[in-house]
């Protein structure tokens, strides 16, 4: 494999990434792709990567190493779609990937989460415009408001979540990704979406039906006392269970006054499922 390094190259016998998917005749995101996964080797300059002409020549002439059996790597693909832009496109690779054996709840995780995730690091270095990366967003909201129906399970619940993103966590796709996560695993949840002031949380714990817990969001760095004054009135006013999840987390919400703290999807589920079962067993 091919990796990426840091080391001069000539200005002339060099290319951007941009410059290097327009001779491949993909997208940009695809090259970075190659470039992250080191499948094509180029060279960190300040804030971006450059490609060598000759080691983009190496590259075209080189056969894909996919295997027949090989799994598809669907958030790359998807990824391309995204950033564009694109909704059918990317709607076409999510109904690829199911038609390919792909449940819902994996097209959440294992391809939803890994191109957004992807795009957001892109992002933080300046190898995806802001613009972009909203795109990304929007398209990612619609492909939600598709897939959500496929997470309906029929019959009695479970009980209820309420889930939000804490005061200043504009993020409202990773608590509609959890809430649909959730509803396949036979729970009502209420979602109050992005930036919930405390209030909606209690108001909407103390008006919901068979309460199992209340999930606090928070994938924004900053809002570590807002997430814990929502768990603190939680517990004070509800007196529920307490879930607080997402990348934004730091030390002082670990000691927040709640029953877990997660740091992934998986864990997260994990951890209603617990108290669910607990709640089930008093």
């Amino acid at each position: 494999m091919i990796k990426a390094a840091e080391r001069p190259v000539s200005d002339s016998t060099s290319l951007t990434l941009h410059q290097a998917a327009e001779a491949l005749g993909v997208h940009y995101m695809t090259v970075y792709k190659y470039v992250r996964t080191g499948r094509l080797a180029a060279t960190k300059v300040g804030g971006g990567w450059v490609v060598s002409k000759e080691a983009l020549d190496t590259f075209g002439s080189t056969p894909s190493p996919r295997a027949s059996g090989e799994r598809v790597d669907w958030s790359a693909r998807i990824g391309d779609r995204l950033i564009a832009g694109d909704e059918a496109g990317s709607w076409n690779v999510i109904e690829a990937a199911m038609a390919s054996g792909l449940e819902p709840t994996a097209v959440y995780l294992d391809v939803l989460s890994p191109a957004l995730a992807a795009i957001g690091a892109a992002w933080a270095i300046g190898e995806v415009s802001i613009a972009e990366e909203h795109l990304a967003t929007a398209v990612t909201s619609r492909l939600i408001g598709r897939l959500g129906p496929q997470f309906s399970r029929p019959g009695q619940t479970r009980g209820t979540v309420v889930l939000g993103a804490a005061a200043g966590d504009q993020h409202a796709v990773p608590i509609a990704m959890a809430s649909d996560l959730l509803r396949g695993r036979g729970f009502t949840v209420i979602d109050l979406g992005a930036n919930s002031p405390v209030e909606s949380f209690i108001d909407a714990a103390n008006s919901a039906d068979r309460l199992i817990a209340v999930g606090i969001s928070s994938t924004t760095a900053g809002v570590d006392d807002q997430v814990i004054a929502t768990a603190s009135a939680v517990k004070d006013q509800v007196g529920c269970a307490v879930v607080i999840g997402g990348h934004g987390i730091g030390e002082d919400v670990r000691r927040a006054h709640a029953d877990a703290v997660t740091t992934s999807a998986t864990e997260m589920l994990d951890a209603f499922e617990r108290i669910a079962e607990a709640t089930s067993k008093r």
